[in-house]
């Protein structure tokens, strides 16, 4: 086991937008320091009016994740640096039956029309055993090319690509 933080969750695609009404959503835009061949990911993310600098580490489904917060000064001095390796996205924060939280992001700019929906959980075995509802659409979590990491990079042809297969 390690002492690190863990971050345990599932990322799917959708088809169309399930029924938002009255589910809060925030603009977030996030860019990478550190550039796509490597393992480990230096992400910058303003979330609102909220800055934070994340360190992700490993592949799939269980990866470490430790994240501090920085000022909008901080935030604005390091982010020339994320240049070319940039996600916009709203983040809609919602309950699934059964109280499990989800993500919905509405990907902007180059990314859009790109829809996704992440489920974090508390264990692999959870998140072995969950059964999404059917507005989810293919099952992305092992697939790296959907990690927003690689998206960041994704100019609109190679999404339109991505998106037919």
């Amino acid at each position: 086991m390690t002492d690190r933080p863990l971050e345990i969750e599932r990322k799917f695609l959708l088809d169309d937008l399930p029924d938002l009404n009255g589910v809060p959503r925030v603009e977030i835009r996030q860019g990478y320091i550190t550039a796509l061949q490597d393992t480990t990911e230096v992400r910058l993310r303003q979330s609102g009016e909220d800055y934070f600098l994340s360190i992700k580490g490993g592949e799939g489904l269980v990866r470490t994740e430790r994240e501090v917060t920085i000022t909008a000064e901080q935030f604005e001095a390091l982010w020339p640096e994320t240049a070319g390796r940039r996600v916009e996205k709203t983040r809609c924060k919602g309950r699934l039956p059964g109280g499990l939280a989800f993500d919905l992001d509405i990907y902007s700019g180059v990314l859009a029309p790109l829809l996704t929906v992440e489920v974090e959980f508390s264990s692999e075995s959870a998140a072995e055993a969950f059964s999404p509802p059917a507005w989810f659409g293919k099952d992305v979590t092992l697939d790296k090319r959907y990690r927003n990491k690689a998206l960041a990079v994704m100019g609109a042809d190679a999404l339109v690509e991505l998106m037919r297969r």
